[in-house]
Parts: structure tokens; C-alpha cells; sequence
């Protein structure tokens, strides 16, 4: 679990920090307003070949961006007209990339010519999916409305290819407020009215998509096809997931709330907490040991800017003398060491047990050699880290002081 999540990241990373050539790419814009490195994530289509989406009837794109103002990164979703700004999940794929990209799938739904033999139906793990990842789909996707919808407000895009997925079950909705910006009518004088339609459209969507889960395919939903679709999930999973499926799906007398299919969930919501719980600890324990490497970085960027340095003050041997010698012997002690046979001695932990005993300033004696071995000078850890916390304060003391 631990190697997936670090190559998790490790991919992550690469993808907040891509980057396009400008050059190859004119129809990229290089900024909008305050948001610069426009990187496209989905394939930009030629400007006479712009089609409307499906979902907010307009030319839509989509980009990662960074903010001049935090430098962070962001998802750009242009509506050919607006821009709206969303967090950036380096790595996402939506729901409909993910399990609905198969066109095979939907082979149990498509009619047959006269002649020919319907295929017997789809199973769980031989074409279905596993029960236990749609309930935790449920539980993300409900848990997703009941905080839109206690705010007073509705989703609007409860879609496959608006659910974003990170990682192996984690969701996310995207595009929020984007049908509330489209149709925001000025005459209207009560902008919530709708609100209580928008929310019971909301449930229906995301029965749709439990649907299309269980059937492992978007012809399911279809009309046509609901009294089969139904027949696949009776047959293969829980009452629960039915009796959910019925009830998002079915008119009711009365306004529905997403709160009532907490019961259907039932204990399942605490299979979900503890896989929650117990990806949180091992993301605790390797956070503990990136605290340490940040640490030592720290350090090696601090003495960095000790080690070597040109000129000070305008004294150019400022490097080369007093407590500054002594830390450069130490970078010496650190990296350059030798073998007898004259080839470079590297060991990784030998490092990191110097860093760790010079941040602590331990009063253990190191032995730090001249490079022309003509001088050898006893010290302990104490005393270099004074050298290194005082000078450091110099040069900081220099860089933020008056010119």
C-alpha cells in the first residue's frame, strides 16, 4: 500500500509540473487574467471542429494553470465565453473514463437482429463491478449531496464524465456552479426557488448513476432499458442496492432527501470509515518520514548557501576563513570522503547520521582533514553547530537588512 501511494504521488507531481511548448501549441492561450503555464487536459480540438458538450450545451476546454498570486495549481474549465476555477487533482480520470469507456459493455443491452441469441447476462468480478466499491461510491457520491444540499443549494452535475476519480476508489465532483451561472435568470427575484426541483433532480442522478455502475454501462439508464437494467442488479447484488437504486429513482409523494438512504447504507458506511482510518495511518507513519527529509533538506539548503560562497561584504576569501572553514571541512567530511584506493567513498547513511548529529549538536568529536591533509581539526558537533546557526544569521541578518 505504501509503494502505490508514494508512485501515487511521485506521478502526481510529474503532472502538476508538465508543461507545454508554446510554440507547438498557439491556440493555447500563455495567461488568462492572473493564472499562467496553461497545460490542456483534455485534447484541445481544432478551432473549425468545436463541438457543444452534452452536459452545459456550449464549447467547453479544460486546462491545469498556475496562480501567480499563490502559485499553486488550478483547473481552468472554460466555457467558451467564462472561465471557472477549480482545484487541480493532478492525476484524475473521470468515472466515465474509468468504467464506462468499454463500447463491449453495453452488448447486453443493444437489440438483436432477429435470429440472433441473447448473451447471457453479466456477473460480478466477469464483467460487474464488486459491490463493495459502488458502496463505497454511495457513501462518497451521498455524502457529496447531503453537504450541497444542507447548505441550501444543489449539484447539478452528478454525471460520469463530471466525477472525478484520484487514486483507487477516492471521488470527487466536479464543475459545481456551473449550471447555476448559465442559467441564472435576473429577472427572477427569489434565485432559490428552484432549489427544492434542483436537489430532487439531483437524487434521480445519482440513481442513474448507481445504475450505470451495477450494470457496469450507460445503456442501462436508458429508458428502454431500465426493466432489464433492474433484472441484472436483482440478480447479482444486495437487496440494499436495489431497494437504493428503486427509491433514487422512483416519483414520490413526498420531497425526498438524500438522508434517507442512510438506512440502505447501514453498517457498510463503517467498512468505508475504517478503510478511511487505516489509509490515514499509513500516510501518518510516511509523513513522519518526510518530516525527517524535509528537515535534513533544510539543512543542506542552509549550508548550501554557506559553502563556496564568491564574495561576502565584499571579502572574497569570506568563505575560506573562521567558522566558515570549518563548515566547509564538514561538507568535506559529508560528500568528499575517499577510499584508500583513491575512489569516492558514498554512503547514504553515513550522511544522514552527520546531519542528524549537527542538527542536534551532540558533543561528539568529529576529526575534519584538510583537502591537502596537512591539517587536522578536532570538533565537536556543538561547536559546528554553532558555527553553522551563527553564520547562517549573518547572511540572513545580510539579506533582509538595508541595502
Amino acid at each position: 500500500v505504501l509503494m502505490f501511494i508514494l508512485q501515487e504521488l511521485i506521478n502526481r507531481h510529474l503532472i502538476t509540473m508538465a508543461q507545454i511548448d508554446q510554440s507547438e501549441n498557439p491556440g493555447v492561450p500563455s495567461e488568462v487574467d492572473s493564472y499562467h503555464s496553461l497545460f490542456p487536459l483534455e485534447p484541445v480540438p481544432p478551432p473549425n471542429r468545436m463541438q457543444k458538450t452534452s452536459n452545459f450545451s456550449y464549447i467547453t476546454s479544460c486546462y491545469k494553470a498556475v496562480n501567480s498570486k499563490d502559485d499553486l495549481p488550478y483547473c481552468l474549465r472554460r466555457i467558451h465565453a467564462l472561465v471557472f476555477s477549480y482545484d487541480f487533482h493532478a492525476g484524475a480520470e473521470t468515472m466515465f473514463s474509468r468504467h464506462f469507456n468499454d463500447p463491449t459493455a453495453d452488448s447486453y443491452f443493444t437489440k438483436r437482429k432477429w435470429g440472433q441469441h441473447e448473451p447471457p447476462p453479466p456477473r460480478q468480478h466477469a464483467g460487474l463491478l464488486p459491490e463493495s466499491l459502488i458502496w463505497a461510491y454511495i457513501v462518497q457520491l451521498s455524502s457529496a449531496l447531503r453537504t450541497v444540499h444542507t447548505a441550501g443549494l444543489a449539484c447539478r452535475v452528478m454525471d460520469p464524465s463530471k466525477i472525478l476519480i484520484t487514486g483507487k476508489t477516492r471521488l470527487r465532483v466536479n464543475c459545481v456552479g456551473v449550471f447555476d451561472v448559465l442559467t441564472f435568470d435576473n429577472s427572477q427575484t427569489n434565485h432559490l426557488a428552484l432549489m427544492p426541483q434542483y436537489q430532487q433532480a439531483d437524487l434521480i442522478s445519482l440513481g442513474k448513476v448507481v445504475l450505470a455502475l451495477a450494470c457496469n454501462s450507460l445503456a442501462g439508464i436508458q429508458r428502454e432499458n431500465l426493466q432489464k437494467a433492474m433484472e441484472l442488479v436483482s440478480i447479482n447484488y444486495s437487496s440494499d442496492l436495489k431497494n437504493l437504486i428503486l427509491y433514487l429513482l422512483t416519483e414520490q409523494s413526498r420531497l425526498r432527501s438524500v438522508n434517507d438512504i442512510m438506512p440502505m447504507i447501514g453498517a457498510r458506511f463503517y467498512t468505508q470509515l475504517d478503510a478511511s482510518q487505516m489509509r490515514n495511518d499509513v500516510i501518518e507513519e510516511d509523513l513522519a518520514k518526510e518530516v525527517q527529509n524535509g528537515r535534513l533538506f533544510r539543512l543542506l539548503a542552509k549550508l548550501g548557501t554557506i559553502n563556496e560562497r564568491p564574495e561576502f561584504q565584499k571579502d572574497p576569501s569570506w568563505s575560506e576563513t573562521g567558522d566558515r572553514y570549518l563548515l566547509k571541512l564538514f561538507r568535506d567530511h559529508l560528500f568528499h570522503q575517499v577510499t584508500e584506493a583513491g575512489t569516492p567513498w558514498i554512503d547514504l547513511s553515513h550522511i544522514v547520521s552527520c546531519l542528524n548529529k549537527l542538527d542536534a549538536g551532540v558533543p561528539e568529536k568529529i576529526s575534519l582533514v584538510s583537502r591537502d591533509e596537512k591539517s587536522v581539526l578536532v570538533v565537536t558537533y556543538s561547536d559546528l553547530k554553532r558555527c553553522f546557526d551563527s553564520t547562517f544569521q549573518e547572511l540572513q541578518g545580510a539579506a533582509t537588512g538595508p541595502l
